[in-house]
């Protein structure tokens, strides 16, 4: 039996392990903090695998083996590899009281409506992206993903970091600070956890599921849905199968260059992406601004004309290119460059569709498109109804190949082992 003892904020180091302990794992201060049985082994925690053999040898001979992590280790702790390795049913956990509870609690905030993210062994780039996203967000920290790099990538957003560090300990540190000064600090290894809020929108309301705000229930909104100048936006069947190549999701950042009304960053962000829209009017920028504020989500608004602008954005999950003028080859050929995922390109102009293919094609995606022709119905005196034909428009995407998405998945595979074996100031993790 291995017996897992949560520990630090809310429940304190045990003074007795069980009887008959023959091995003990943990963090050098859990271990040191309590008294170990006579004859029993001590390990220090340090990469996972070592000790996981060590309790696989104690294991084979019927033995007892005590596991003390910090926090509640159920939760991104290491619950997860004991019962990988040895089965659920040999585990008997003793949580305690995550960082993330204790951080909220100090706070008074609930946190049923908060997103949490572990940025620990991991590229920050999908806790930044979900900080920039959601209203509250707790983010469990590591080197090169703490305080320090939260707030340099969040300096345009108005966001509250709060960072929590020693919980539980008469060291305990909770400060409020904004991302300029997170950025501009040293904080140090007692970090446990950053909790990142949008002041306007911290209080949420009554939740039956927990997690950040629901998702919706259709997308492809009707154009009336936004405000927008003389039709020009892009109309919902273009929106459908743009957003459908795009696949927006928490975590992502999307770029909308050239967006007009907004409508797509709109949409994008109410599927959970982080959104940074580029549009080189002023009176457009007050439009997209407006319609994100209308359906309650974050986008991050460019005023400047693209490909200019572009190289000072953070790369990209995802682009959608809306108009077209000369300067289109050169943007999309700026956004493939940049793009991670997919590039998305609506045009109206037979003319433009070869270069935009090209650029796609040569920056090495897999391109397809369609020529999207739809008729709605339409009202006529006599209660009878007729079918309107849109104006069709061109949708061209390209796709990164196989070859890179296999990369980009060996990539996070090894960020989630150092996520493992760096585990010690991971959330219910040894430490």
């Amino acid at each position: 039996m291995i017996t897992v003892v949560g520990t630090g904020t809310g429940a304190p180091v045990p003074a007795e392990l069980p009887p008959g302990t023959a091995l003990v794992v943990g963090g050098r201060r859990h271990l040191d903090a309590v008294r170990l049985p006579d004859g029993a082994e001590r390990i220090v925690l340090g990469p996972l695998a070592p000790a996981l053999d060590a309790v696989e040898r104690r294991l084979d001979k019927g033995e007892r083996v005590v596991v003390l992590a910090s926090g509640d280790p159920g939760f991104f702790g290491i619950v997860r590899a004991l019962a990988e390795r040895f089965g659920p049913g040999l585990l008997d956990v003793r949580p305690g009281v995550s960082s993330v509870a204790t951080a909220f609690a100090r706070l008074g905030l609930t946190w049923d409506d908060a997103v949490v993210v572990s940025a620990h062994g991991r590229e920050p780039r999908t806790a930044v992206n979900l900080c920039r996203a959601y209203p509250k967000v707790a983010v469990l920290t590591g080197p090169g993903a703490g305080p320090a790099e939260l707030g340099a990538a969040l300096r345009a957003y108005d966001r509250t970091l709060v960072v929590a560090s020693a919980l539980g300990s008469d060291q305990e540190r909770v400060e409020r600070v904004t991302p300029a000064e997170a950025a501009a600090r040293d904080w140090g290894p007692a970090v446990n956890v950053v909790l990142c809020l949008d002041p306007e929108r911290t209080v949420g309301g009554v939740r039956t599921v927990a997690g950040g705000p629901v998702r919706p229930a259709g997308w492809a909104l009707p154009e009336d849905d936004f405000a927008h100048r003389d039709s020009m936006i892009t109309k919902f069947e273009v929106r459908a199968l743009a957003l459908a190549r795009l696949g927006p999701r928490p975590g992502d950042l999307v770029w909308d260059v050239g967006a007009g009304s907004g409508s797509v960053a709109v949409e994008c962000a109410r599927l959970g992406a982080a959104v940074t829209a580029v549009e080189k009017t002023a009176d457009g920028v007050a439009r997209v601004r407006a319609n994100a504020a209308a359906h309650g989500v974050d986008v991050h608004v460019v005023h400047g004309a693209a490909p200019t602008v572009l190289s000072d954005l953070d790369d990209p999950d995802a682009v959608f290119v809306g108009g077209g003028g000369r300067e289109l080859p050169a943007v999309v050929t700026a956004c493939a460059r940049r793009a991670r995922r997919t590039v998305v390109v609506a045009m109206a102009a037979l003319d433009r569709v070869p270069a935009a293919r090209a650029a796609l094609a040569d920056a090495g995606f897999a391109v397809d498109g369609v020529l999207l022709q739809s008729s709605r119905l339409a009202p006529l005196p006599g209660d009878v109804t007729r079918l309107a034909a849109a104006n069709p428009v061109f949708l061209l995407w390209g796709v990164r190949p196989p070859a890179s998405a296999d990369r980009a998945s060996v990539d996070e595979a090894s960020a989630e082992e150092a996520s493992v074996e760096e585990a010690s100031a991971e959330e219910g993790v040894p430490q």
